[in-house]
């Protein structure tokens, strides 16, 4: 079975988010969503609450199988036995990160390809921290996350 490993903070997921996986199972057998600690950030929401949010997202889709993770993501892919990387690109700004982190993470791991899909035209100007900028200050986020993540973002300004 070739799977993909897709991570990210997914500090929270995202429909952008859940546009990728969908579009790597078309590419790939199976995907593991990894969900990163996030040590370089500040997260709003726990690691297991981002595990949570997206085993739920993903339940109906099979094939998919979320974890977190610390440390290197080739380790990561290695421990999975993930034959590619996913990465989003939703402008070409995001483009130059990517392609260092590819070719840092290729001199690691020789083997493991990095594959970048771009989400529907819908979901190209979404990221987590707008999102949550947007619903802490009391704006509609409905229809861009799931609905656990888009309760769990009201509970959070109402506790502010």
């Amino acid at each position: 079975m070739r799977r993909a490993l897709y991570p990210g903070t997914f500090d929270p997921v995202t429909n952008g988010h859940l546009d990728l996986v969908k579009r790597a199972l078309r590419l790939f057998d199976g995907v593991v969503v990894a969900v990163g600690t996030g040590h370089h950030k500040s997260p709003m929401f726990s690691v297991e609450e981002r595990v949570e949010f997206l085993r739920d997202a993903v339940k109906d889709l099979g094939n998919v199988e979320v974890i977190s993770f610390d440390g290197l993501l080739v380790d990561t892919v290695n421990e999975t036995g993930a034959v590619a990387i996913i990465r989003g690109l939703r402008q070409v700004s995001d483009f130059e990160y990517e392609f260092q982190m590819a070719l840092m993470n290729r001199r690691l791991a020789r083997d493991v390809e990095t594959v970048f899909l771009m989400p529907s035209l819908s979901y190209t100007y979404l990221d987590s921290t707008v999102m949550k900028e947007v619903a802490l200050l009391g704006g509609n986020v409905d229809g861009l996350a799931p609905e656990a993540v888009i309760r769990a973002l009201s509970e959070k300004r109402g506790s502010r």
